[in-house]
């Protein structure tokens, strides 16, 4: 059975040297050359196309997260994990957004990154717990709702506010240089967007909302 081949790019030696201890010390993989930038990491990836690849987000040059995009557009099935200290939606999302397969955190266990690449390579999205949770999270949000009255047009808005004022339909005509059946038909489509059938029941809507 072949090892699952490994590329590291992380810009902090010690990490890499300690990625590199990990991974090497278990048969299942093999440690390609690792990389301390993006712009060499792509060439090199391109060139031997690893089974996958642990990317840093911050680094000197271009950003993990560019090189994931890069990465994506050329070797679309290629495994990408993410390994970085960043645990803030934006950089969690943005990361996903570009192609990223999983996303660990630094603090990650020996133990659990090495079984997050295998899960990895056998095509899963390995997070920690506390990603995992953000993500789903993020699924849950129930979108602010959207004033009703935000569906009505400029002339609409305008004139539900004369009606508020107690013009009549030829006054509201005679104001705003339209004719009253141009004015019956705002206040149709007026009545329709609101879900309301009287006057009432449309400024009602409007004095709630303000």
């Amino acid at each position: 059975m072949k090892p699952i081949r490994v590329t590291i790019v992380e810009d902090d030696a010690d990490i890499r040297q300690s990625f590199e201890t990990i991974i090497g010390s278990v048969p299942e993989f093999e440690c390609l050359p690792s990389y301390d930038n993006a712009e060499a990491a792509l060439t090199g990836i391109v060139a031997v196309q690893p089974d996958v690849v642990i990317m840093d987000i911050h680094l000197p040059g271009m950003s993990g997260i560019d090189a994931v995009r890069i990465l994506k557009e050329q070797l679309p099935a290629l495994q990408i994990t993410m390994c970085t200290v960043y645990e803030d939606d934006e950089h969690i999302f943005n990361a996903l957004k570009a192609g990223a397969n999983g996303y660990l955190l630094k603090r990650t266990s020996p133990e659990k990154l090495l079984e997050a690449l295998h899960d990895l390579h056998q095509g899963g999205s390995p997070m920690n717990s506390e990603i995992a949770r953000r993500v789903v999270a993020s699924f849950q949000k129930k979108p602010e709702p959207v004033p009703e009255l935000a569906v009505l047009t400029a002339r609409e808005k305008e004139i539900l506010d004369l009606l508020a004022k107690g013009y009549l339909y030829k006054e509201i005509a005679a104001e705003l240089f339209i004719s009253i059946e141009t004015v019956k038909r705002h206040i149709h489509n007026i009545y329709e967007k609101l879900h309301v059938q009287t006057r009432t029941e449309a400024l009602n809507k409007m004095r709630g909302e303000r």
